[in-house]
């Protein structure tokens, strides 16, 4: 079945009406849940005074969120601001000099907001890794890296990483040196349309931060699922929402993050990693990732390295369960990370494990014999609302708590079963659906514009 296979239009019509329709009854009964809770003791410290001309309360649980946006929003405009200013002053006047430029204002940055401490040890990583990389001895590079990588880890150094351009510094994404250097060492010119672009992406990531803010006074999405009792009374719908919303706005919470500090990146004439994928439009654990330059990295050095071309099952378990090491190391070992690592090495290798059983005997002989395209697609439409399903709980493991993710499981797979389990895995095909409607139309657009792209 080809990426290029088509539905009728009427019933892609139905499915864009089932999810539309689903997802405002959910969102429904999220409101009701959250104007009903929000005087609840449990909430008390979680949903602060907002809105109070308007009667309305905040969700205030996402600490990093709050952090970013409140409490420290002066420090980065100004630090931000800056930025931008005296990279522009030194590109006008010595390009050649830039990265200096950021190496001596990240620094000072630095030294500002963390003290010299922090200054010293993040040096003496940079030239301990890069003396190791002179040896010319990958063993000692790995060692001495993920040596780096576990004692970042430690309090107070949690979430600091050792790049000194300020924007990536503080936030994201990470980028890989050798991309970085290829970068900042080249002539800076402005293509056509691109300051459009970089204006344009401003003002989405402004109007995403204030859509979150909104959402936050209307719906307490992060708040309910630290109230078990309360939460355990809300109906299916409205907890298969509340799961589900739960990954979306760690998807756009990434998405802001990376996207201010791209558009900061992109004004200094680099190209940063793209932002991460709509988790929407994620039913493939193999592309289920948030920062593309960790995942870039990852793949470049340790998955690809390891897996060589992924069509064998144990070169593919040996390098997922080589990658998901070196992941647990970057987000800080303890019991939720290690749950989350071995769940989601799980369905990597699973996913590859049922592919393979596809490809090969009877089920293809059965496909490709019985099965038309369309009804192909259908019935990978399926499968692919199972496993969004399964990385949306696997996930959810580490974004709540395991006391949550296990209501929700045993609401909507035991409980519910079988009006709401399959009420919700239907909901879920629709959506797969459509977006494997918009993957086919991007794919003939791409082959349209290489089309035109050969000569005559």
């Amino acid at each position: 079945m080809g990426i290029k296979t088509a539905l009728p239009a009427a019933e892609l019509g139905l499915y864009s009406l089932v999810l539309s329709g689903s997802l405002a009854y959910a969102g429904r009964g999220l409101l009701e849940a959250s104007q009903g809770g929000a005087h609840r003791k449990a909430f008390r410290e979680s949903v602060r005074p907002g809105w109070e001309y308007l009667g309305r309360k905040m969700d205030v649980a996402d600490f990093e969120w709050v952090m970013w946006f409140t409490s420290f929003r002066n420090m980065i405009v100004f630090a931000l601001s800056g930025h931008v200013l005296f990279a522009k002053l030194c590109t006008m006047v010595a390009p050649q000099l830039r990265s200096w430029m950021y190496a001596v204002y990240g620094v000072l940055a630095v030294v500002g907001t963390m003290g010299p401490w922090y200054l010293l040890l993040l040096l003496g990583h940079c030239v301990s890794l890069y003396v190791a990389s002179l040896l010319g001895q990958p063993w000692l590079c790995l060692a001495l890296g993920l040596a780096s990588l576990a004692s970042f880890k430690m309090d107070p150094l949690i979430s600091w990483q050792y790049n000194f351009y300020l924007p990536f510094f503080f936030f994201g994404p990470i980028m890989t040196f050798d991309r970085f250097h290829a970068q900042v060492s080249q002539e800076p010119v402005r293509q056509e349309g691109e300051l459009w672009r970089i204006r344009a992406q401003a003002g989405l990531s402004a109007a995403a931060i204030v859509a979150v803010d909104i959402f936050f006074h209307f719906f307490y999405i992060l708040t309910i699922p630290s109230d078990l009792k309360f939460a355990s009374r809300l109906p299916d719908s409205a907890l298969a929402g509340l799961a589900y919303s739960n990954l979306v706005y760690d998807w756009v919470k990434a998405a802001v993050l990376f996207g201010v500090v791209n558009t900061v990146a992109r004004l200094d004439h680099l190209d940063p990693p793209q932002p991460p994928k709509c988790i929407t439009a994620l039913y493939v654990f193999g592309e289920t990732h948030f920062d593309r330059g960790i995942n870039d990295w990852l793949c470049k050095y340790v998955y690809d390295h390891i897996g060589g071309d992924h069509s064998a099952v144990i070169p593919e378990l040996a390098a997922s369960v080589a990658t998901f090491v070196v992941t647990t190391l970057w987000l800080g070992p303890c019991d939720i990370v290690y749950l989350w690592s071995v769940l989601n090495c799980f369905g990597l290798n699973f996913e590859l494990w049922v592919q393979k059983l596809a490809e090969h005997g009877p089920l293809a002989q059965f496909e490709q014999a019985r099965l038309s395209e369309q009804m192909s697609r259908r019935v990978r439409a399926l499968c692919g609302a199972v496993n969004f399903w399964a990385i949306i709980m696997y996930n959810l493991v580490s974004l709540n708590s395991l006391e949550f993710t296990e209501l929700v499981a045993r609401r909507l797979i035991l409980t519910g079963f079988p009006q709401t389990t399959l009420a919700i895995l239907f909901v879920t095909y629709c959506g797969v659906q459509l977006v494997k409607e918009r993957e086919r139309t991007l794919a003939l657009e791409e082959e349209q514009r290489k089309d035109k792209e050969k000569p005559e």
